[in-house]
């Protein structure tokens, strides 16, 4: 019995040991599955953070790319822009005309800014357009050309420097050839694809409502004029030709004047003011130098706008004369203009000094305010009592320069004719400017003191583009004054030339005839024609 028992026992435990071996199947599965699982979680973990770390790399050289090689340079008409592209989550354009300020252009979306910024103005390609009467005209018709093809290499370029920065970026990073070519995929993807963006939602029209930074912030009314100056100046470009053919005639017209022979012996100069950087001036000027046989050219001042480094090289027409060439600082010009013009060839720049050109002594001194701007003048720069005490102060320096030197001086230069008054006696001619408007008149004599006459030009360049805010647009005015062998003053040309968009040209001659000054009031010099005050508007 118990033998069968014991086989019993046996065949029970055999027969439970076989059921426990097949549920351990199920277990083995689960565990396989548990490492399958985790394998393909790591696998594509792995290939998730490679990802990151692509696209992280490719970023970062994309952006690298952008600030390095995302900028170049462009010529456009007779300026030299910068331009460049800046990441940016809504896009745009700045355009920047230092020192004036920047032009914000909602032009189009982002991700990629474009920043232009108009540089300095080449001398030769200046020189070049001044030469040329129909230079203007061609610069305006290629200027939109120029950027199109500026922004054109300049998108190129950006592409290129990107996906070449990635390249290297990844390369160093990876070292592996086929996670650098993804790399270089990505960001050429990235940097077209921004670029492409821009292109796609490009809006010409938002030049039509632009954004001003800077010191035109506080007049948005001169977006309408400047629109208006911007016709005006098409029309300036249609009719430069045939004013600058005029201006060669003026010379024929000599023998139908007044009866005057200058003499042998007779000194020419001109007289020029107020250029404020109309190119078409030099052009006029060096015609008048050509044609009159001038001696010397003097200008008494704002021959710039703003006084900027920029505008510095406009002056560079000085040297082209080849006649000395007397200047003295306006409330536009500032020392850098100064010091432009005192490197020229033939320049004589006079500040409370005394010179000797063209056998003439010459007294000058610049303006004590610079004021290109009135919204931002410093205080003591307009129709007030510290202004006038500086206007007048400087005359009196000047006088008592003329009083010390050696030798009587035969013209006194000054800008703002308020400043006049004190040089009253002290010499035989003043010259000034800043007014835009030409007046002749006799300064009040001093007791026992010879007469002292005041001219004052209008502005030789029209007044610049402010010439063109009025109804009628400001002439192009000079003078050729003629001085005998004694060095008095015998006769002078008033030349006109017809402002932007005119052509006509007209000269009136005046032979000096013997004035006689009114009385002084109070016995001091003062003016017998109203003086104009001194304002920061010109």
């Amino acid at each position: 019995m118990e033998e069968d028992k014991t086989g019993k026992d046996r065949a029970s435990e055999g027969a439970s040991s076989t059921p426990s071996r097949g549920r351990s199947l199920p277990g083995g599965m689960r565990t396989a599955g548990r490492h399958l699982r985790r394998a393909g979680r790591s696998r594509v973990s792995r290939r998730l953070g490679m990802g990151l770390a692509v696209l992280t790399v490719t970023l970062v050289g994309v952006v690298a790319g952008v600030l390095i090689g995302a900028r170049s340079q462009v010529d456009v008409g007779p300026f030299s822009a910068e331009m460049s592209i800046t990441p940016a989550a809504d896009g745009g354009t700045t355009f920047s005309i230092p020192p004036l300020g920047a032009l914000q252009l909602d032009s189009h979306d982002g991700p990629a800014h474009l920043n232009v910024r108009l540089g300095a103005l080449d001398q030769r390609r200046t020189e070049a357009l001044i030469g040329d009467p129909a230079g203007i005209a061609r610069a305006s018709q290629t200027a939109v050309h120029d950027v199109t093809m500026g922004i054109a290499r300049l998108g190129a370029q950006t592409i290129a420097v990107s996906v070449l920065s990635t390249l290297v970026l990844s390369a160093l990073v990876f070292r592996n050839v086929r996670r650098v070519a993804w790399s270089g995929a990505l960001a050429l993807a990235i940097t077209a694809g921004s670029l492409g963006t821009a292109a796609l939602t490009l809006r010409p029209q938002s030049i039509e409502e632009p954004r001003y930074e800077g010191l035109l912030v506080n007049a948005p009314a001169i977006v309408g004029d400047a629109r208006r100056i911007a016709n005006d100046y098409t029309k300036y470009s249609e009719q430069l030709q045939r004013l600058i053919g005029n201006v060669g005639r003026i010379y024929t017209t000599v023998s139908t004047l007044p009866v005057y022979e200058p003499a042998e012996g007779t000194t020419r100069i001109l007289h020029v003011s107020d250029l404020h950087l109309n190119p078409t001036a030099w052009q006029i000027i060096r015609t008048i130098v050509e044609q009159w046989d001038i001696d010397a050219v003097i200008d008494t001042g704002d021959i710039t706008d703003w006084g900027s480094e920029p505008e510095a090289s406009f002056v560079g027409s000085i040297g082209l004369l080849g006649v000395p060439y007397v200047y003295i600082r306006g409330n536009h010009d500032s020392p850098t203009t100064e010091a432009a013009i005192g490197g020229q060839r033939n320049s004589v720049v006079l500040d409370n000094t005394v010179a000797n050109v063209a056998g003439l002594s010459i007294a000058g001194i610049g303006d004590p305010r610079f004021t290109p701007d009135k919204e931002t003048s410093p205080a003591g720069s307009g129709q007030t009592k510290q202004a006038t005490e500086q206007i007048q102060g400087v005359g009196q320096r000047l006088a008592d320069t003329i009083r010390a030197a050696q030798e009587p001086v035969d013209i006194a230069l000054v800008h703002d004719p308020a400043s006049a008054g004190p040089l009253s006696g002290v010499t035989p001619l003043v010259l000034a400017g800043h007014t835009h408007q030409r007046a002749e008149s006799m300064l009040g004599q001093v007791p026992d003191q010879q007469a002292t006459r005041l001219l004052v030009q209008g502005s030789t360049g029209g007044a610049g583009l402010r010439g063109l805010e009025g109804e009628e647009p400001l002439p192009l005015a000079m003078s050729v004054l003629y001085f005998d062998q004694q060095k008095a003053l015998q006769a002078y040309d008033d030349i006109q030339v017809g402002g932007t968009g005119q052509s006509q040209v007209a000269l009136e001659r005046h032979v000096i005839k013997p004035e006689v000054p009114e009385e002084p009031l109070n016995g001091s010099p003062s003016p017998t024609a109203p003086t104009p005050s001194p304002t920061p508007t010109r």
